[in-house]
């Protein structure tokens, strides 16, 4: 079964083929990061005219590069929660058109859900059940994978993103949008121990993180430091910070795949690329005697391969959209469509 997936809910366009749910036949992503870097940060009006501007020539380039015909693609997939609501418009709108088009089933995907199943195209033996903790720009959720559309969300952020929390970090050090890779660089020339950093704790929710306090933490270092003419060590800063994130995650997830008698442990989502945190869930899933999963760097951030992967298990579930389907810029990861 070959599926056309479209993902757009924040600033990359991605179109993807991908064929029963493990093979990807082509994925083109249209990255609009330099556009939004001289701001900082993702401008929600440039995201959605961006989007606009290119989904169909990279729909089409997507076709192309598959080396099949239209009349070969059985389904077609989009995110259409959560994101920028004007993104993820967008990619909807269009994969309604495309399905219309086509006279092909239309398959909703949730973006998480999505991120999920790109480990199923880096791993064909995964399967579930799992626990899975989920880390990007805008969020951070541990999650309990039952089945491949049966999850449970056993803890989550109740404020910042990890990924949120690594962009303000980069730019209160001056550092370039998106924040993720840089302060990957520039950490490994640090002391992570030098800046003690506090990690948040949510009374009676083990689960839940909290990383607003940690954000307040470092922006407070680096402007104290500023006002008293103090150098700062922005490699042990960064390495330092970083940890400290780590130091939210690895325990929490360990303890949940404990709980949850789960022998498979899932890292998914933009922040899944840092190479401290892929190092100490190494680390801890090998002294805990897990089966650890991580995502190679290029599907770790939004793609349009990750949707195809998890439309497929969607459309074996029964999950179908209509024309009537509008996009969420925020959802539940374990809501049902049309909950």
């Amino acid at each position: 079964m070959k599926i056309l997936a479209f993902e757009s809910t924040c600033d990359e366009t991605a179109v993807a083929v991908v064929e029963d749910g493990r093979k990807i036949l082509t994925d083109q992503i249209f990255s609009q990061a330099d556009l939004h870097a001289v701001y900082g940060g993702v401008v929600p009006e440039i995201a959605s005219r961006c989007h606009v501007e290119s989904i169909s020539l990279l729909a089409q380039r997507a076709i192309e590069a598959a080396g099949i015909g239209k009349d070969e693609i059985d389904a077609v997939a989009v995110s259409y929660a959560p994101g920028l609501i004007g993104a993820v418009l967008v990619g909807v709108n269009f994969a309604k058109a495309v399905s219309l088009a086509l006279n092909v089933p239309l398959i909703p995907v949730h973006h998480i859900r999505g991120h999920i199943a790109a480990n199923y195209l880096a791993y064909p033996e995964l399967e579930p059940p799992f626990l899975c903790l989920a880390i990007s720009g805008g969020n951070t959720l541990l999650v309990d994978v039952k089945d491949y559309t049966e999850m449970e969300i056993l803890g989550q952020t109740r404020d910042d993103a990890a990924g949120e929390c690594f962009d303000k970090t980069a730019r209160v050090l001056g550092l370039p949008y998106p924040g993720g890779k840089p302060i990957d660089d520039l950490s490994k020339g640090g002391d992570d121990s030098k800046y003690v950093f506090p990690i948040g704790h949510v009374a009676d929710h083990p689960y839940d993180m909290s990383f607003s306090g940690l954000k307040t933490a470092v922006i407070n270092l680096v402007h104290n430091a500023e006002q008293k003419g103090e150098e700062l060590d922005r490699a042990s800063l960064a390495a330092s910070f970083t940890k400290a994130v780590s130091d939210s995650l690895v325990p929490r997830t360990i303890a949940a795949a404990r709980e949850k008698g789960r022998d498979k442990l899932v890292v998914a989502g933009g922040v899944a690329a840092n190479s401290r945190i892929r190092a100490d869930f190494k680390a801890a899933a090998e002294e805990n005697g897990l089966t650890l999963f991580v995502p190679p760097l290029r599907l770790c951030g939004d793609n349009g391969a990750m949707i195809g992967a998890q439309g497929y298990y969607e459309f074996l579930a029964g999950t179908r959209a209509q024309s009537d389907l509008n996009a969420f810029a925020t959802m539940d990861l374990d809501a049902s469509y049309g909950e």
